[in-house]
């Protein structure tokens, strides 16, 4: 069953919402952070109350829109998403051979994972793969993050390899979030890269806090590379 803040978020999905310079999040539901990546896009976190404790949301905005919703626990377990274009949710399906866990991360600095979801075409989707704390941290507009190196597979309902993706993240311990960073991807036998890193970190009473207008690399010419879809912290892009 689809959570009260997703049907919120579905009316929110309306070419007027999507084109918004300020984000406004289903009822009930408040925005914590904002954040501003390379690649030209802006996310919005969110928190519902009717959501259990240590569950988040993130709202993607290009140039052109709102393009990809998704909501995680705090274990950063990819419960459902939203791709707008083209339009599918996904849920995660029960039974997970190996759950994602953001403590074993944080606690043993490695963590794999298998999983699947389900489309809302009826298709199912799998992931396998794993998080690795490098050791390494970086400060972000005065945000002190720890650098991770991750890989993952996906395959289809018959067991097929359709991408294959590695790369760099970063997380932040108390908050519980990874955020995008340096990766590669290999799908339908053709390769692309590309950098999601943050650049700013805007709070609430800030300027720029819940702007859906993103401001770093959009005069790059924007690659035809595939959607991409993180299975940690649900994807960053």
């Amino acid at each position: 069953m689809i959570r009260t803040a997703s049907v919120g978020l579905i009316a929110a999905l309306a070419p007027g919402m999507a084109l918004a310079s300020a984000f406004q999040p289903p009822k009930g539901c408040t925005v914590f952070m904002t954040v501003q990546s390379r690649g030209c896009q802006v996310s919005q976190y969110y928190r519902c109350e009717q959501d259990p404790e240590g569950d988040s949301w993130r709202a993607d905005f290009s140039a052109d829109g709102l393009n990809f919703v998704s909501h995680i626990d705090r274990e950063g377990q990819w419960l459902e998403s939203f791709e707008i274009e083209p339009p599918s949710h996904e849920t995660l399906m029960p039974g997970a051979e190996d759950p994602a866990s953001f403590s074993e991360l944080i606690e043993t600095g490695n963590d794999t994972f298998a999983f699947s979801q389900q489309r809302s075409d009826g298709s199912t989707v799998g992931f396998a793969g794993f998080d690795r704390l490098t050791g390494d941290r970086v400060t972000i507009d005065g945000v002190t993050l720890e650098m991770t190196e991750f890989s993952f597979v996906e395959t289809d309902d018959i067991g097929f390899e359709t991408r294959r993706s590695n790369g760099q993240e970063f997380i932040h311990k108390e908050w519980r979030l990874f955020f995008g960073g340096l990766t590669e991807l290999s799908a339908d036998g053709e390769s692309f890269s590309f950098d999601a890193s943050p650049v700013d970190f805007v709070f609430p009473g800030e300027p720029g806090f819940m702007s859906t207008i993103p401001l770093h690399g959009c005069e790059a010419t924007m690659s035809s590379a595939p959607a991409i879809t993180e299975p940690h912290h649900d994807p960053s892009l």
